[in-house]
């Protein structure tokens, strides 16, 4: 019995903290800030960055304005590179990690259900034809959201397989 409380103990123990209001404030705060330096080295005129939450517990920041098009990037490398960056300062400054996802005009948005979309095909074709599906390679949080909109279809699991930018998702039927 007493084995049990130790263990129980240390799960509570490495867990992250509780999220208050006030921390989620500032958090926000510190991001926004982080960005909003950033910022002033593209010339992107004036910018609005409004901030949400998202449906896993994320900070969305999502920022407006007239010439974004240089935030995004190819492919959304640029915008891949400035939510890194911000996360990094944020971790930084707040001592533990936060979820924060930076977004220009929808742009991930729109992504998301992309993906959404091809998670949901790759797991029909998966489960259809009883075999793996290889994804594309994909950046961590875009892993993250094909794990997570298939972590509650019973007919697939999903996993990351590769090395560094080679990383993808594999689907694979139950």
């Amino acid at each position: 019995m007493e084995e049990e409380n130790v263990v129980t103990e240390v799960v509570e123990e490495s867990q992250e903290p509780e999220i208050t209001d006030e921390m989620l404030d500032n958090i926000a705060d510190t991001a926004i800030a982080a960005l909003q330096d950033i910022l002033k080295y593209f010339n992107v005129g004036e910018v609005t960055i409004d901030e949400y939450e998202g449906d896993e517990g994320e900070l969305i920041l999502d920022i407006t304005g007239d010439d974004l098009a240089v935030l995004i990037g190819r492919h959304g490398k640029t915008l891949d590179a400035l939510q890194f960056l911000v996360s990094a300062i944020t971790v930084r400054t707040i001592g533990f990690r936060y979820p924060v996802v930076i977004d220009v005009e929808g742009y991930k948005s729109r992504q998301r259900q992309k993906l959404e979309s091809i998670a949901r095909t790759s797991a029909n074709r998966a489960a259809s034809q009883g075999r793996s599906i290889k994804l594309r390679p994909m950046t961590p949080y875009e892993r993250r959201i094909v794990h997570i909109a298939l972590r509650d279809d019973d007919r697939v699991e999903t996993a990351s397989e590769g090395e560094g930018s080679a990383r993808h998702v594999v689907v694979i039927p139950v």
